[in-house]
């Protein structure tokens, strides 16, 4: 018996493609049941307008499945599907060369899913069955400057971010903060003796007073040892001796009043905490600034410092060794895992714990305290061994197992390199790292000197808009290419207003706003607003099936966390906007209900960009 649909009945609901592809694998599974499951439709758009919209490539493949001839399979799949309320009927003259199924999609179809696109969610309703989700994002050090580096951890993480809000989960950002340990304490050190010397004013210290501070120390803590070992080897003479012994010695004193201090700090000593809180709010001060410039949703309320797991690691570890899952390792303790990578140290020699240990613990809050099932790791791709370390540790110790006994989803969405035009990391001319808020600020003073020539704009609101575009760019750039790889960093090119970047993003919306300014200006009412959509140019369809992929590709960005396939989208229908414009006249469209009818489309596709750069975290403006 013959089966009918609604469009609805396909599981992404709306997207054309996803429909299609539901259709012809019932299809197949009715010609031939042995092949059910097992064939993929292969549902492309189709290379020649001519043939059609779409094609059906499964042929040749299910042919040497089932044995049969793939224009027979063909034969057999067009008498068995059911495409009459999204396509043509498609028949033996669909069929072309050697089994390939030509599709042409109705208007009135298409039509009918844009209105159901336009309802109040845009086609993306909260998942049936929400989850809690921690995405670990950012990721600062105490005392250290943001370095280029960073943007990657904070865009694309508020970006993975935003996307499982909008699909309706519960997201639960953290900041994993190094702000313990031995260099903190360093610092903290330092800041004691040189106020108490009168030397120093703590309420003067900036983020880069504490950034010298800290390279400083680290590079005193490490002075004289291995020129010592070369003058001693190489009879350098006792003078050159007695001077790398001086170093020597008084790197050794820093490092032990470092440690004393960090006893002190661990002890809860008043005089150290308090300074170790100024360090920690100049460097979170510096860092929310940042994160608010860069529209993200990260707060400080989003900070999980390794300070806060001080008083969990040695329990844990003792829990690991009462269970058994730690095991001795050269006087160490270490957890194995089931595969090839090198176990996971958990406890040195001499007792000190290790990032390791503080990430093992931080898959247990996150999983048994805060009740999360999904926790994604958006850091370098450099600490992928790492990551497969601890998490076959944190799930052989059972920690990845929810109170429910559901095992959590362990994910490390890692991201590459940012490279200059030069092909290498991308550094200052002098080779240091590039500081955020230098990039920031570059991205700003060149947007705004680009703002500069447009004229009859307030000093106030080009500056806004400068800011604006300078943040989208910067995002765009680094959300656009996929994120395991690396990408080369060049202003001229992410700033420009054409090609794929932010900026044309930016503008795409705008003009689309402008339209309704104009329409307003014209005396065009509302009516329009309830006007039925049309699609009976292949412009407007073009346009269309574009729009009716969004919800499809926010829920694949969802489940790969690749936030490039909603850039690369979200341009797409921007150029699809692009050459409809120019081919279906709106304003001076040939009759009202055509006019009306466009603007249902201008509207919609203005909604989609919108949401579309919300969940990535683009900001958008209203004019330009």
């Amino acid at each position: 018996m013959n089966e009918t649909h609604s469009p609805a009945d396909a599981q992404s609901q709306l997207d054309p493609i996803a429909i299609l592809d539901e259709r012809f694998r019932e299809a197949i599974a009715r010609a031939f049941p042995e092949a059910a499951g097992k064939a993929d439709p292969l549902i492309a758009p189709s290379k020649k307008a001519a043939m059609g919209d779409f094609q059906c490539n499964a042929a040749m493949a299910l042919g040497k499945m089932v044995g049969k001839n793939p224009r027979e399979v063909a034969t057999a799949i067009v008498e068995a599907v059911e495409v009459g309320d999204i396509a043509e009927p498609v028949d033996a003259s669909s069929i072309a060369g050697p089994g390939f199924i030509n599709i042409t999609l109705r208007g009135e179809a298409l039509a009918g899913l844009l209105g159901e696109l336009a309802g109040t969610d845009l086609g993306l309703p909260p998942v049936g069955s929400p989850q809690k989700v921690v995405v670990d994002l950012c990721g600062v050090n105490l005392a250290k400057q943001m370095h280029v580096g960073h943007i990657r951890a904070i865009v694309i993480g508020d970006a993975v971010a935003r996307t499982l809000e909008r699909l309706g989960h519960t997201v639960v950002r953290q900041n994993h903060v190094g702000d313990w340990g031995l260099p903190i304490a360093m610092v903290v050190d330092y800041l004691h003796h040189e106020n108490a010397a009168g030397r120093l004013d703590l309420d003067t210290v900036t983020l880069d007073d504490l950034d010298g501070i800290y390279k400083a120390m680290k590079a005193r803590t490490g002075a004289g040892r291995t020129g010592l070992r070369l003058a001693q080897k190489w009879d350098l003479g006792p003078k050159v001796v007695a001077e790398l012994e001086a170093e020597v010695a008084d790197a050794d004193d820093a490092m032990a009043r470092a440690k004393a201090t960090l006893v002190a700090l661990q002890g809860g000593e008043q005089w150290a905490v308090d300074l170790w809180q100024r360090i920690s709010d100049i460097t979170m001060g510096a860092c929310i600034d940042a994160c608010r410039r860069l529209h993200t949703r990260i707060t400080l309320e989003a900070s999980a410092g390794e300070s806060s797991y001080r008083d969990e690691l040695a329990p844990m570890v003792d829990d690991l060794i009462k269970r058994g899952v730690a095991e001795e390792d050269g006087g160490a303790l270490v957890v194995r895992g089931e595969g090839k990578d090198p176990p996971a140290l958990v406890r040195k020699g001499d007792g000190g714990f290790l990032y390791a240990t503080t990430d093992v613990a931080a898959i247990r809050r996150r999983v048994q305290d805060i009740g999360a099932s999904r926790v994604i790791y958006c850091v370098d791709v450099r600490q992928a061994m790492h990551f497969r370390q601890v998490f076959a540790a944190a799930r052989k110790a059972g920690y990845a197992t929810t109170p429910a006994g559901i095992e959590a989803s362990l994910e490390h969405a890692a991201f590459g390199t940012i490279l200059g035009t030069d092909g290498r990391p991308f550094k200052t001319r002098s080779g240091e790292s590039v500081k955020l808020q230098d990039l920031l600020d570059e991205a700003h003073d060149r947007a705004l000197a680009a703002a500069e020539r447009s004229e009859h704009v307030s000093t106030t609101e080009r500056e806004a808009t400068a800011e604006t575009v300078a943040m989208a760019a910067l995002k765009f750039a680094d959300l656009s290419t996929d994120r395991v790889r690396d990408y080369v960093f060049d202003f001229d090119r992410i700033l420009a207003f054409e090609g794929d970047t932010g900026p044309y993003l930016l503008n795409a919306l705008v003009r689309i706003k402008s339209i309704f300014r104009n329409a307003e200006e014209r005396g065009v009412g509302d009516a329009w607003k309830d006007a039925p959509i049309r699609v009976e140019h292949e412009g407007e369809k073009q346009l269309a099936m574009s729009l009716l992929r969004y919800p499809s590709v926010v829920r694949a960005v969802g489940e790969h966390l690749e936030p490039h396939r909603l850039c690369q989208h979200l341009l797409e229908i921007a150029n699809k906007f692009s050459s409809f414009y120019q081919v279906c006249p709106v304003l001076k469209a040939e009759d009202d209900a055509t006019r009306d009818s466009r603007l249902r489309l201008c509207e919609l596709t203005a909604r989609v960009l919108e949401d579309g750069m919300g969940v990535l975290g683009l900001p958008t403006l209203e004019r330009m």
